[in-house]
């Protein structure tokens, strides 16, 4: 178990700037304002709040039993079954516990409860070590990324993300105003001379130079791509040149694999370092979740950002959502403690799930082998991360495929292929055919054909599926046979048309 040492911070940033206008206006709740006085006054008599009395909760306790991290594989063994060992902890109205139910079950403050908050910050500590953040309690990932571009963004705006990105999260501010820049990607993640290029010629007439940038550093969704180390640096210093704020969404950092060829992934493998663990201005707002390592239904996440950004945070959700999820609070406030788990009993569960997950990888890959790489049509990027594989389609060997679609069209600005409206028909025939497969033009950011190079637009590079190994063996075996079945149907068949 590796503890990352702390960075250091360098001569505090002033980042105001980038708080939105919405943010800056935003009055605190009156009503939470007062509520802090009795955090740091607990002794006071209260006649202020209209809070339920804990008594009147019909909840006395609240018993969790979950998986033994005190075995060698805890996934493996609590996947055994019913009779795995386990762990008992439990919240309670009247026993000791590290979270009692009358404060976890009460209405609380834009940050979380305290002791979740604790524990959050504790666990953020242990594998990034930033320097002069603080942890904002969030409703999962989507509830924070939303939040973070609400304090951001400004209509008219203009946000970079890679070009193939998670679109439920950047379909979000578009409905404030504010437009996405894809950057250019390779197997490697988001290219930074790419990312420097479309800064160092942003011209004025788009509106100002972007300020903010969206990332999934690890097993990018969709691409399942992982930046380097040496990419995460560069990009940094280019967020530095260029006054950009980092969002860096890493819902899979704790799914970092070995390489294909190992046959599972070493508990020692460190994990890449984060864009957070690199901060030294306080521009990267991390947001991190449990529902990939836990549960998505707990729907609790958490927000690492400078003080500002927090505040902002903080202040927003008083007046929103109002706090987190109590009863998630409870169960990780239980967990992460010296009764529960624990950080050394949590490190070794995310390490045993990566394994478990690098097994699914390795199942996933070697039915793409037998059942689908055999036809020629399709080949598979191994992800280093993350729960999807990445499956270009060679959609020009389709004997529709066509390559001068501008110059039939006289578009200029257009699509110079057909691959879009193939790869259209292609998943129309795979839902066909009983499976459902997310097509990558989902997940494409358009080009502005007023200001970008449409020399390669993104509407001729949507020839990929997404597809998960999150699943069971036998949904991917399923799912692969009838891709490869599909596949063959769809390219062969037309090859008759034109025989």
């Amino acid at each position: 178990m590796t503890v990352v040492s702390i960075t250091a911070m360098s001569t505090p940033v002033d980042l105001t700037h980038h708080l939105s206008t919405e943010a800056r206006l935003r009055k605190p709740n009156p009503m939470k304002e007062i509520w802090k006085l009795t955090r740091r006054r607990p002794n006071m008599v209260s006649l202020a709040n209209g809070d339920p009395h804990f008594s009147l909760y019909p909840i006395r306790s609240i018993e969790y039993e979950m998986a033994s991290v005190a075995v060698k594989d805890p996934v493996a063994s609590w996947r055994a079954g019913p009779s795995a060992p386990s762990h008992t902890m439990k919240s309670s109205a009247h026993e000791p516990c590290a979270l009692p139910i009358q404060a976890g079950m009460q209405y609380s403050h834009g940050t979380g409860l305290p002791d979740a908050q604790r524990v959050v910050t504790e666990l953020t500590q242990f594998y990034h070590a930033p320097a002069d953040h603080l942890c904002t309690l969030a409703l999962g990932n989507s509830d924070g990324i939303t939040k973070c571009f609400r304090i951001l963004g400004e209509p008219g705006d203009t946000f970079i993300a890679d070009e193939f990105t998670f679109s439920s999260v950047t379909n979000v501010p578009l409905a404030q105003g504010i437009k996405w820049a894809g950057i250019k990607m390779d197997e490697g993640g988001m290219i930074p001379s790419e990312l420097e290029r479309t800064l160092a010629t942003w011209d004025p007439a788009r509106g100002r130079r972007p300020h903010v940038m969206y990332l999934i550093p690890c097993g990018q969704n969709p691409t399942g791509s992982t930046l380097s180390l040496e990419r995460r640096k560069q990009i940094y210093a280019i967020a530095q040149r260029y006054d950009l704020i980092i969002i860096e969404d890493d819902p899979y950092y704790f799914l970092q694999y070995d390489a294909p060829s190992r046959a599972t992934t070493s508990p020692d493998t460190p994990f890449v370092r984060s864009f957070l663990s690199l901060d030294t201005d306080g521009r990267v707002m991390r947001i991190d979740s449990f529902s990939k390592i836990m549960a998505p239904g707990m729907r609790l996440g958490w927000i690492t950002s400078n003080a500002t950004f927090h505040d902002a945070l903080v202040t927003y959700t008083d007046s929103s959502t109002m706090h987190p999820h109590g009863f998630g609070q409870m169960l990780i406030t239980e967990m992460l403690a010296q009764t529960g788990w624990g950080l050394a009993g949590f490190d070794r569960w995310v390490r045993s799930l990566r394994a478990e997950y690098h097994r699914r990888r390795a199942h996933f890959l070697a039915l793409f082998e037998r059942e689908v790489a055999p036809t020629g049509i399709a080949g598979a990027e191994c992800p280093e991360a993350g729960m999807f594989v990445w499956i270009r389609v060679h959609v020009e060997k389709h004997p529709r495929y066509r390559a001068d679609r501008r110059m039939a069209s006289k578009d200029v600005a257009g699509p110079r292929t057909n691959v879009k409206e193939l790869m259209e028909e292609l998943f129309e025939r795979c839902l066909d055919g009983g499976l459902v497969i997310m097509p990558a033009s989902i997940f494409a950011l358009s080009a502005d054909p007023k200001f970008d190079d449409m020399e390669d637009p993104v509407e001729d590079r949507v020839n990929y599926l997404r597809a998960t190994f999150a699943g069971t063996e036998e949904v991917m075996e399923q799912g692969l046979a009838i891709l490869g079945r599909v596949l063959e149907e769809f390219f062969a068949e037309e090859l008759k048309v034109f025989a």
